[in-house]
């Protein structure tokens, strides 16, 4: 397990001070079953922890306490609202180091890219996350564990709540062990995965008006909504999708298309020359 007496290293080129904690209460002796959640935690960060209930908050999904008042006061909200700032200027922080040449533009969409909900919905099953997360028995019904927005969310408040508890720097280790150590920035940079984008690229290059997108179905509680979306390329639908935004079921709509029509243009090529044969 680690500690903060020495083994972590400050990031290059930077001397920004930790912030000062508070002094922390003595606190009575912990129950086996406190215990063993205790050690659960430091499994899943990989430190020894000193405030066990910052933790506790940050893997609390509102749905556990919606008849509860002030529900949002004692979910992960306010953690993962302050784990997203954290998260965002240390994966800047790396980039800004990485790619010394690359300019603004090219440094923000890369950084979307890290800390989209996809991709912190992956680090945190990659750390089974999801199996200590705190949510209702309705959400674990409805396979609540492995949403992907409710992980997202409880990946950034326990990087809020590791940076309330032990500092930036172990926040920074952290994020450097579950999401960017084992990422090929690189590849990332040239990977194009914008699908709307592609698919307006596809069509103008036909000659074709741009696709549009229709919300076909709208869904589910506040917390976890789920949008339906269709797109239509000269007035044929030819995708849909389904996620908790708009914006992620444009893209997965956009993505079946563009498949659709690459598939139908490969095998229009195909009898082009069979014909021709």
């Amino acid at each position: 397990m680690r500690s903060l007496g020495g083994a972590l290293q400050p990031p290059p080129d930077l001397s920004a001070e930790e912030p000062s904690l508070p002094p922390i209460e003595p606190e009575p002796a912990e129950s086996a079953e406190e215990g063993t959640y205790r050690r659960e935690i430091e499994k899943l960060v990989g430190f020894t922890i000193r405030r066990v209930e910052i933790y506790e908050r940050a893997l609390s999904h509102r749905s556990l306490l919606r008849r509860k008042k002030d529900s949002r006061q004692y979910s992960n909200e306010r953690l993962e609202f302050l784990g997203d700032s954290v998260l965002g200027f240390i994966v800047a922080e790396h980039l800004y180091l990485h790619f010394r040449n690359e300019d603004e533009g090219f440094l923000t969409r890369l950084r979307a890219k890290l800390v989209n909900g996809e991709a912190l919905a992956d680090a945190a099953r990659n750390m089974d996350l999801g199996d200590i997360i705190r949510v209702s028995d309705n959400m674990v019904q409805k396979g609540g564990r492995d949403n992907t927005s409710v992980l997202a969310d409880a990946f950034e408040a326990v990087i809020g709540a590791l940076y309330l508890d032990l500092g930036m720097e172990a926040a920074r280790d952290f994020v450097h062990r579950k999401l960017l150590d084992d990422t090929d920035m690189d590849h990332l940079a040239a990977h194009r995965d914008n699908y709307k984008s592609l698919l307006l690229e596809f069509v103008q290059a036909k000659g074709w008006p741009q696709p549009t997108y229709e919300l076909v179905n709208e869904e589910g509680p506040s917390h976890n909504r789920e949008f339906t979306v269709a797109v239509l390329v000269n007035e044929d639908s030819l995708g849909k999708g389904v996620a908790n935004s708009k914006k992620k079921a444009e893209q997965l709509a956009a993505k079946q298309a563009l498949t659709t029509l690459r598939k139908a243009e490969e095998s229009e090529a195909v009898a082009e020359t069979n014909r021709a044969m």
